[in-house]
């Protein structure tokens, strides 16, 4: 039986040699391949590129083939690039689409693959849905012709078709080097630590830096598929060698970025890390101040509170949005928004790409630093004085058939009571949510790929923090 493909909030991944196997790759590319052929039938160019991961290059080559057989010309991206330079890259060019073979954070193990529009947008699940489809159609024609493989390609007599070759970091960077303000950065004489994390970015962030006569020390600055022995996510946990980096150098900022760049972490002078959430929230006053942006602001349902608090103080309409930047994405291409963040550290803002962008975060926050003059910490502080504190949270919990299903009946209820906190509002965004009179909130959403519940919760206080996380647990198995 053939492996259902589907594609999530970012794309299709799954394990090496298990479920993303060369068959599967030929399946998912060639159902790709049919879907913009059926949107533009002749003349339609894609871009094909890679993170670093294992076969990232044959995994090109096998894409450049495919499209090349259903009359598509294929651009690929030599050498590894970050998703948001596809992004640009994809409008900048007006090619037809980015097929980016890349797993993002997710362990060593895992590959993937990433659709973006024309639009530079995630794919939507209007396109996924049509891309599933031509999959399933593509087996069943197969299953019909004897010797011949699911994932082959409809046609052949395109094959010879003349492969074109992209190369997205000079004009990539050169937009940044337009958003980004690096002489105020340059004049403020900042040392900058950085953390590829062994991915996509490097050469991305420290290069532009570099070229505006900052001193930047880079750790994690070769290719390793293995990345170091664990997902390339910039986390608190996973960011203790760019802390030393920045005690060696003296550096007053670190920035980080995950496997294909399109995640961001960030360490204070101070060595603590920022979460997503605070950064977020922190980019969007700096805009606000440096920029005069006060178009809109965008979070998924499951991004912090700080966020309501801050467009309420600036007179900025607030966009609460599902879970999967595609939503944020829109936003950014109807100039509804100045910026827009997932509390899964993913951002981007006016004027750039409808997709997350980790290299422009480090870098704005490098400009917050250097303009204003204090660590991140500290302007923390300064605009928790003014709004209040909010701590948020999130968890994982993997659940039982039994209990999977019990919990599932429990998320279509409306609660008025949960663990003897009234429920003042029900929010039905993406997944459910159920906001108390304190301003407190939790948040559930089920995985569709793996038997795990997400819990996100925000409280007002460290102690209510605590108490609320307990409850949430306990709301899930009791």
């Amino acid at each position: 039986m053939l492996t259902q493909i589907k594609f999530g909030t970012s794309g299709w991944r799954a394990v090496m040699a298990e479920e993303f196997t060369f068959a599967n790759v030929r399946r998912a590319v060639g159902g790709i391949a049919r879907y913009v052929a059926s949107q533009k039938p002749k003349g339609a160019r894609v871009i094909v590129g890679r993170d670093p991961r294992f076969l990232g290059e044959t995994f090109c080559s096998m894409a450049a083939e495919i499209l090349a057989a259903q009359g598509i010309t294929p651009l690929v991206v030599a050498e590894p690039a970050p998703t948001p330079a596809f992004a640009h890259a994809v409008i900048q060019n007006q090619a037809d689409g980015v097929i980016n073979f890349t797993a993002s954070h997710n362990p060593p193990e895992y590959n993937g693959i990433k659709f973006s529009t024309p639009d530079g947008c995630p794919a939507l699940p209007e396109v996924t849905k049509k891309i599933e489809a031509e999959i399933v159609a593509g087996d069943a024609a197969s299953d019909k012709i004897p010797g011949v493989a699911a994932a082959e390609p409809a046609s052949a007599e395109h094959a010879s078709a003349e492969y074109g070759t992209l190369d997205p970091k000079s004009a990539y960077l050169k937009r940044l080097g337009e958003i980004v303000d690096l002489e105020v950065i340059r004049k403020s004489n900042l040392r900058v630590a950085f953390d590829p994390m062994w991915g996509s970015a490097r050469g991305y962030s420290d290069d532009l830096l570099r070229s505006a006569g900052l001193a930047v020390a880079t750790v994690h600055d070769c290719r390793d598929v293995l990345f170091g022995g664990h997902a390339p996510e910039p986390d608190d946990h996973l960011l203790e060698d760019l802390r030393k980096k920045m005690r060696e150098t003296g550096a007053q900022i670190g920035i980080a970025t995950d496997g294909d760049a399109d995640r961001f972490g960030i360490v204070d002078a101070e060595g603590t890390f920022l979460q997503p959430n605070y950064v977020i929230a922190l980019l969007f006053d700096y805009l606000v101040e440096s920029r005069g942006w006060k178009n809109g602001v965008a979070k998924s349902v499951a991004t912090t509170n700080l966020i309501n608090a801050l467009a309420e103080k600036h007179g900025v309409e607030l966009h609460e949005t599902p879970v999967g930047f595609k939503y944020i994405g829109e936003l950014i291409m109807r100039d509804k928004i100045a910026i827009g963040g997932e509390e899964s550290a993913g951002l981007s803002i006016r004027h750039h790409v409808p997709e997350k962008d980790g290299v422009l975060a480090g870098l704005l926050c490098c400009e917050a630093v250097a303009r204003r003059g204090k660590s991140l910490g500290e302007q923390l502080k300064e605009l928790c004085n003014h709004v209040g504190s909010y701590y948020p949270e999130r968890q994982n919990f993997r659940l039982t058939p039994e209990v999977k299903a019990k919990f599932t009946e429990k998320l279509w209820q409306d609660p008025r009571d949960f663990c003897g906190h009234p429920v003042s509002r029900v929010v039905r965004t993406d997944g459910l949510k159920l906001v108390f009179s304190d301003g407190s909130w939790v948040c559930y959403r089920l995985s569709g790929t793996e038997p795990v519940v997400r819990v996100y919760t925000e409280a007002r206080s460290q102690k209510g923090l605590e108490k609320l996380s307990t409850a949430a647990k306990h709301w899930i198995f009791e």
